[in-house]
């Protein structure tokens, strides 16, 4: 029998936490990768979370390559059919990665299901002072003693919190693109061989990237192309666009033979826009704090922006957890937001300056690859070595410091 969290009866205040509007709990049926932080943040909020992502997790598919992110390539070097690799970046879960339905089928098995609602598209909500007012599309509305916003890049409750007129309230366009499919692995493997097809690749050229790795336990290849926009500009009230394959192809002609080969057989392809978030001066106003994407939205290029959500979670659960009345609640997320943002927010900006690498456009570096391989070399640490011990312990001291204040 799965786990059950406790629900806590002496508590005597609600919480409620607003996601997305959808029917039932679903995603998208694509890779996400999750770094060694993202794993040990898992076992700190819950073992049976990790237990979770172990049983969905995909890694590289041959032994001398598990403790690999990435083989980095040279895109458009066509010395050599795949493109010369001249990097291999060393992780210490490797590329570690999972589909995103069936890890989010893992942790509804955990979540007890007289808290969880569908269908609800959160429309506005208003502190009063003592509880807040959550208003949704249907014309309900529902009352509690605060609100946690998970509502992804196009959150409303970042708009509650910041001011709908605030320059940080809404996303903004990266200058990047993505366009994103999969590939049955036995098709993948068949056409450009074992090791390129069942280990993690990025090739790197002028304007541009492409990074495949396994997912689905291997039976399935994971694609995502990037490219630059020229104007810089994204116009189109769609983020999300059906796939024109013959400007795919433009994006990257002139690339090795192996690229092209991954991009005809991508299937179910669409077009990502990529938006990221600028910093906002606080994550949270009174009763009202977000968390996830809502806060800290960024563009996919550290492989860590999933990662970041589940940081979040565990020092909102940590510091929760220290909360038996509903007066101290704007105390626990004040010490919150002052653990995370600054280092999800330096996460977005790193992941911005990463996809400027990758296309060989980052100032002082460009094609050079010496300068790529060195940036290459040290450019995770700082997010995958991270003490999260050391953020929970800090998110409580601040909490219970200010309460004793008081």
């Amino acid at each position: 029998m799965a786990p059950k969290y406790e629900l806590y009866p002496d508590r005597k205040f609600s919480i409620a936490v607003v996601g997305g509007a959808a029917p039932s709990f679903a995603e998208i049926g694509a890779g996400v990768s999750l770094g060694p932080n993202a794993a040990r943040a898992m076992k700190l909020i819950d073992p049976a979370i990790h237990a979770g992502f172990l049983k969905c997790a995909t890694n590289n598919g041959w032994d001398d390559r598990k403790n690999f992110w990435f083989a980095f390539r040279k895109g458009e070097d066509k010395s050599s059919e795949f493109g010369t690799r001249f990097f291999d970046l060393w992780c210490e879960t490797g590329q570690s990665s999972v589909h995103r339905a069936r890890f989010l089928d893992e942790l509804v098995a955990l979540v007890p299901k007289e808290i969880a609602h569908f269908g609800k598209r959160l429309e506005d909500v208003e502190d009063k002072g003592d509880h807040v007012v959550l208003r949704f599309a249907d014309g309900t509305t529902a009352k509690h003693s605060a609100l946690i916003g998970c509502d992804g890049i196009k959150s409303k409750v970042r708009l509650a919190v910041l001011g709908p007129d605030h320059p940080a309230a809404n996303a903004v366009f990266t200058g990047k693109y993505a366009y994103r499919g999969l590939i049955p692995m036995v098709d993948a493997a068949a056409l450009l061989g074992d090791e390129l097809g069942r280990n993690s690749q990025m090739y790197l050229g002028h304007g541009g990237h492409i990074l495949t790795f396994p997912i689905e336990h291997g039976r399935t290849m994971n694609v995502v192309a990037f490219s630059t926009k020229e104007d810089g500009k994204w116009e189109d009230s769609e983020w999300v666009k059906p796939l024109d394959r013959e400007a795919m192809y433009r994006d990257f002609d002139g690339w090795v033979p192996a690229a092209r080969k991954i991009l005809s057989l991508m299937q179910k392809p669409d077009m990502w826009a990529l938006f990221n978030h600028l910093p906002a001066p606080t994550y949270y106003k009174n009763r009202i704090c977000m968390l996830g994407d809502a806060a800290h939205a960024s563009t996919p290029h550290n492989g860590a922006g999933a990662g970041q959500a589940i940081e979040d979670a565990l020092c909102m659960s940590r510091v929760m957890a220290h909360v038996y009345d509903s007066a101290d609640v704007p105390r626990a997320f004040a010490a919150f937001d002052k653990v995370r943002r600054p280092r999800s927010q330096k996460q977005v900006q790193v992941a911005y300056e990463s996809g400027w690498l990758y296309d060989l456009q980052a100032p002082g570096i460009g094609d050079d690859w010496e300068k790529v391989k060195k940036r290459l070399a040290t450019k995770q640490q700082w997010l995958w070595e991270h003490d999260l011990g050391a953020d929970v312990r800090e998110v409580i001291r601040i909490y219970q410091e200010e309460s004793a204040r008081l």
